[in-house]
């Protein structure tokens, strides 16, 4: 359809991609474990909408300014990076508020600022729109004339995967996040190790280049 070719290659290939532990899972899976399924879910959502944002970008030709243009790739990178260490300075204040705040990883949030800190996570990461520029042309015909609804074909194909392995996520971090519900301490330590985590993400997408 569209000209896409390997159809069952991509799905098995964006599968075993968003396995891949970043940023995006870290979010979800803190969420999860702190404030249960339902902030995990909402936290999903939003990088599922960043993530449509992206593959649009790229089917609109939109996201090849940030793989040309130095400056363009910059501004994002510094956004990204910025929040992401945001985020992490947040979860490791968070661990040193007292054993009361220490019970959740990263502050509480309504659903509505967990879905937003999902999408402004996933959007300003520039590596996410040149990841589609790269990865779903290899699928599409170079003769297809329909190359831009190819490209959105599999960009929503990708994204519904990566919807159901990221609530598989908060549903198994929400498990987990309940039955260490009983100890303030390991939930202290596990605010300051995804803090740790978020803090190399940040540094590393700051440190990021464009090839």
């Amino acid at each position: 359809m569209f000209g896409v070719e390997n159809l069952w290659l991509f799905v098995l290939s964006g599968i075993l991609l968003n396995m891949v532990p970043g940023p995006d899972s870290l979010l979800i899976a803190g969420r999860a474990a702190g404030q249960g399924f339902k902030a995990g879910s909402a936290a999903a959502l939003g990088i599922g909408s960043g993530t449509l944002i992206h593959i649009t970008a790229a089917a609109l030709g939109l996201s090849a300014i940030l793989a040309t243009s130095a400056t363009a790739f910059m501004v994002v990178k510094i956004l990204g990076g910025i929040y992401l260490l945001y985020i992490a300075i947040g979860a490791f204040k968070a661990s040193f508020q007292g054993q009361a705040t220490s019970t959740k990883v990263f502050h509480a949030k309504s659903f509505k600022q967990v879905y937003w800190q999902g999408f402004i996570t996933n959007l300003f990461n520039p590596k996410v729109a040149i990841f589609f520029l790269s990865f779903m042309p290899q699928f599409i015909a170079h003769s297809s004339p329909h190359k831009a609804l190819a490209f959105l074909l599999l960009g929503l194909i990708f994204n519904f995967n990566g919807m159901l392995w990221c609530h598989f996520i908060a549903w198994s971090c929400s498990r987990a996040g309940q039955k260490l519900r009983v100890s303030p301490g390991v939930k202290k330590w596990l605010n300051r190790a995804v803090g740790g985590l978020f803090g190399f993400f940040g540094i590393k997408l700051l440190m990021a280049t464009q090839r």
